[in-house]
């Protein structure tokens, strides 16, 4: 089991058992602040586990027209979409979600991803979040 661990921590890989249509998710991490490092974000995020998986979602704004082109590349990424609330502006609020492991490198290396996908869809980027069950208190 820890070289499983071990080697989908390194290497990635399926990380499927949370689920992240789960009612009792929390948020543990965030950052909406263009210059905040993500290792800055997930080191002040207390309640992260930083061994388990979390459900990454990245809030895009994007117009209604280049939605399911932007939706459709990110779902090579394993990305899904999740609910969003309806648009009030000229730009749709999409979130885009997927489950894996958080560390400063690959959540850097996602935001970088996201903020590009928004860029060439004519969208905005204005951040992510981190979801995780909460922690049970010993």
């Amino acid at each position: 089991m820890v070289v499983v661990r071990m080697w989908r921590r390194l290497f990635g890989g399926p990380a499927r058992e949370l689920d992240p249509e789960r009612d009792d998710l929390v948020v543990v991490a965030s950052s909406f602040d263009d210059v905040e490092a993500c290792s800055t974000a997930l080191d002040r995020a207390s309640e992260l586990d930083r061994e388990a998986d979390a459900v990454l979602r990245h809030h895009l704004r994007l117009p209604a027209e280049q939605i399911e082109a932007a939706c459709e590349i990110a779902g090579y990424d394993g990305y899904a979409r999740a609910e969003t609330a309806a648009a009030a502006e000229d730009l749709v609020p999409v979130l885009l979600q997927r489950v894996q492991r958080l560390d400063p490198l690959t959540c850097s290396q996602e935001r970088s991803r996201m903020a590009g996908l928004a860029q060439r869809h004519d969208g905005i980027a204005d951040g992510w979040d981190a979801l995780q069950p909460p922690r049970a208190t010993p």
